[in-house]
């Protein structure tokens, strides 16, 4: 199978688009910014409209002009969405919920498909936020043991 890379700023207006369609979408993880929940180059997420916003939602989002994003929802104030990468220590962005292209409504991991909105992983999402203040050790933990499980494997 032939591999194409196709640059953000082409892709996901389009991946907008067929979500607005009514259609789901499924891309490839990539970047660090939502781990340990999305790991990248592992995990897919599978995109949909987005009917309804909330607390803890995984949106694909475009945050600035062609500047898209795939964050946590930590706070909705009317107009305004302030996002978050799991991952992430500290930053978080802003948008209009205009500016939401989709929802996360399933993360595929080693092919199982895993319901974003299921009560089990609304619990671990919101676990995590509360954990944020302790977030740099927990990641440095994980990816430790991520890298020795990759050496364990060769």
């Amino acid at each position: 199978m032939q591999r194409v890379t196709v640059p953000n700023e082409t892709l996901l207006p389009e991946v907008g688009r067929m979500v607005q369609e009514g259609l789901s979408v499924t891309l490839r993880g990539k970047g660090n910014s939502m781990l340990p929940f999305i790991v990248s180059g592992r995990d897919s997420v599978v995109l949909q409209k987005a009917d309804r916003l909330q607390t803890g939602d995984i949106v694909l989002a475009e945050i600035a002009e062609r500047h898209y994003v795939l964050h946590r929802i930590i706070a909705l104030d009317g107009d305004r969405i302030t996002l978050m990468g799991d991952g992430n220590l500290s930053g978080t962005e802003q948008c209009t919920p205009c500016r939401v292209l989709a929802k996360a409504v399933r993360i595929i991991r080693n092919g199982c498909p895993i319901d974003t909105d299921s009560r089990g992983e609304r619990c671990k999402a919101a676990l995590w936020r509360r954990l944020r203040p302790m977030r740099r050790w927990l990641l440095a933990g994980y990816r430790r043991i991520e890298r020795v499980k990759g050496v364990m494997r060769s």
